[in-house]
């Protein structure tokens, strides 16, 4: 899954001036407020994976849950840092997270969210969960190492690849939010590099940005209940679930239209939900469920 496009997640609102970080005990795991969020989490996950535990001192069970996920981090010898977010004195996190109560695990790759799991889990099955956020990054060039208290940059990160000079005007065209020129030259790198999933999942969301840039979500989720046929509107609340983080929702919307429709209506989803499954990543646990949901709804 490649990150450097739209995300799933918006963290934006909680991007603001980094207060002194606060590390806990243990030397891979980092104590989260709103005001260190940017720096010891979101920027962290520029240059290392961060995982981010969502508890609350009211739970007993996520305290001692930490201490586990802890000791798990710690022997990935930086590979990995604990983010602990007490929901309590920082709701503004749980509430950007979608926090429907703790504790809730959630993977942090170029400052973009992936889901791992809500409640407790066996320190096994921590550990798959953990291993298949790392193949993630390491899918998306992100094989840097966090130093511990006092240690010098870990030497993955000053090896860390300059920017790809393919991207370069469409990078100049969004900056300068042009989104249709930066379609263009994406869409013109992707004829020439057809095989370049990094490219497909750049074009892709842009694509997604460019639909869903002036649509109002409370507007679009209204037509769409009005007018459930509404090809249209159905494809528009699925694209704004997408990109604020409901990925199953879109997915699941997407596919019971397909099961309704028939002709060129059938095909316009069924394409839509392909481009969407390149946003969110081909790596995405989320994506394959869904393909096999949409197999058997085309069959």
């Amino acid at each position: 899954m490649t990150f450097s496009r739209p995300g799933a997640v918006d963290l934006s609102a909680l991007s603001q001036p980094a207060g002194a970080s606060s590390r806990a005990a243990g030397a891979y795991v980092v104590d989260i407020t709103e005001q260190n969020f940017q720096a010891d989490a979101l920027e962290a996950s520029m240059q290392h994976v961060v995982v981010l535990s969502l508890w609350s001192p009211r739970s007993p069970q996520s305290q001692t849950f930490n201490e586990l996920l802890a000791q798990v981090v710690t022997s990935y010898e930086g590979r990995l840092t604990l983010a602990q977010v007490d929901v309590d004195t920082n709701p503004a996190i749980a509430q950007a997270l979608g926090a429907q109560g703790v504790p809730l695990v959630v993977g942090l790759v170029k400052g973009q969210p992936v889901p791992l799991f809500q409640g407790t889990a066996e320190e096994a099955d921590v550990r798959q969960y953990f291993d298949q956020l790392l193949t993630v990054a390491e899918q998306n060039g992100l094989t840097g190492r966090a130093g511990a208290p006092g240690d010098a940059a870990a030497p993955e990160e000053a090896d860390e690849p300059a920017d790809d000079p393919r991207f370069a005007t469409a990078d100049a065209a969004l900056a300068s939010d042009d989104m249709e020129g930066a379609v263009a030259e994406y869409a013109k790198l992707l004829n020439q590099y057809p095989g370049d999933t990094e490219i497909a999942e750049r074009l892709a969301g842009v694509q997604l940005m460019g639909r869903t840039r002036d649509a109002d979500l409370s507007d679009a989720r209204a037509a769409a209940a009005d007018a459930p046929d509404d090809v249209d509107a159905q494809l528009l609340v699925a694209d704004l679930d997408v990109n604020g983080g409901h990925v199953e929702d879109a997915f699941d919307r997407l596919i019971e239209l397909v099961k309704r429709l028939d002709g060129d209506d059938r095909e316009r989803v069924r394409e839509r939900l392909l481009e969407l499954f390149t946003v969110v990543g081909a790596a995405d646990p989320r994506v394959a469920v869904a393909r096999r949901a949409l197999a058997t709804a085309l069959f």
